[in-house]
């Protein structure tokens, strides 16, 4: 590693060396590895709330979240990769990691510490050489076979959802319950893999999909209920550290 802790690959590009950071040093749960809370943080829903992703983000760090997922579907890799990277260094400065929806490109050029693809995406198995050994690779199922595939590839992290109904997400699948949640979480602890639950988890409901065996809990748009994500983030943290 050079002494700067990054490399040149060419181009004029200076990417972050990926053995000089190390996702896991900043996860304060070493029980499963990843907090219990994951805000998402999905610009569409944002701009609707009035907020800016970076804003949401640093509501989210202030009340306590340390586990960020960035997601924008519509949004060009040059606007993408600004936002990320600012957020990192945000993230990054409160001990907290970030994860890119989708885009192993963009988590790797921002310097952010993984990457989360769905069913549609490059398989982990491809995404895992552009963002290196170091960085945190999740993948969504929704069904019991894309669970059975999914605890054999190179994996940080499977989620499972929608979990309950929501709006937020656009998908094919049917709410699975938590009984789905059980299922992977049976599966994936065989293998020494932690779950995220997602979808339609609200407040109320987030200790039970704990319950069910679930690490951690994916949070979109309950985080804007009541127009204050740090507040809403600050109680998520303190119910869930209870269970």
């Amino acid at each position: 590693m050079t002494a700067d802790g990054i490399r040149n690959l060419g181009f004029g590009i200076r990417l972050p060396d990926p053995a000089s950071r190390n996702p896991a040093s900043r996860i304060p749960n070493p029980e499963s590895r990843i907090p219990r809370l994951n805000p998402i943080l999905d610009a569409d829903a944002a701009a609707r709330a009035g907020w800016t992703l970076l804003d949401l983000a640093s509501a989210c760090l202030s009340g306590g979240a340390r586990f960020l997922q960035v997601r924008a579907k519509g949004a060009s890799g040059a606007w993408l990769l600004d936002q990320v990277t600012a957020i990192v260094a945000f993230a990054h400065a409160a001990d907290a990691i970030v994860i890119v929806n989708d885009r192993a490109d963009i988590a790797r050029l921002a310097g952010a510490d993984g990457v989360h693809v769905g069913q549609d995406d490059l398989a982990p198995a491809t995404v895992r050489p552009i963002v290196g050994t170091e960085c945190v690779v999740g993948v969504s199922t929704h069904t019991l076979e894309q669970i059975d595939a999914a605890v054999l590839e190179p994996v940080d992290y499977v989620a499972v959802g929608p979990v309950f109904g929501t709006s937020t997400k656009l998908s094919a699948y049917e709410a699975v319950g938590l009984e789905r949640v059980r299922d992977a979480a049976g599966k994936a602890r065989a293998r020494g893999l932690p779950v995220v639950a997602i979808g339609g988890i609200t407040l109320d409901r987030a200790a039970d999909v704990i319950g069910a065996g679930a690490a951690s809990v994916a949070v979109i748009s309950d985080l804007l209920t009541g127009g204050n994500p740090e507040a809403r983030v600050r109680e998520f943290v303190r119910r869930l550290a209870a269970c």
